[in-house]
C-alpha cells in the first residue's frame, strides 16, 4: 500500500509544469553589479539621536483613536445575532411533535 502511495505521489511531482522563470529577468537586472552594503552603526547612532516627536497633540489623537477602537471591539464583543431574529429561525427549523 505505501509503494503504491509513494509511486502516484512521485508521479504527480512528475507531471508538473515550471514556469521558465530565466526569461523573465531583464538582461540589464542580470549584467548590474551587487548592492553595496551600508554599515549599521551611523543608522543605529542617527535613530538614537532623533528627539523623540510625541506631543500633547498627537497624544491627544492617539487617545481618541484608542476610545474609537475600543468602543469598536466593545460593539464587536456582542451576539451577532439578536434575539428576535434567533427566535424567528428557531421557529423555522424546529420539528413538529407528530414527526418526532
Amino acid at each position: 500500500m505505501r509503494m503504491i502511495l509513494m509511486i502516484a505521489i512521485a508521479g504527480l511531482g512528475a507531471c508538473a509544469e515550471f514556469p521558465q522563470l530565466d526569461d523573465r529577468i531583464d538582461a540589464a537586472a542580470l549584467a548590474a553589479d551587487y548592492p553595496t552594503l551600508q554599515p549599521l552603526d551611523p543608522l543605529l547612532a542617527k535613530a538614537a539621536n532623533q528627539k523623540n516627536t510625541i506631543t500633547a497633540a498627537s497624544e491627544a489623537g492617539f487617545d481618541s483613536r484608542i476610545g474609537t477602537l475600543r468602543a469598536r471591539a466593545a460593539r464587536l464583543r456582542g451576539p451577532v445575532i439578536d434575539a428576535a431574529t434567533r427566535a424567528r429561525m428557531r421557529r423555522g427549523v424546529a420539528v413538529p411533535a407528530a414527526i418526532r
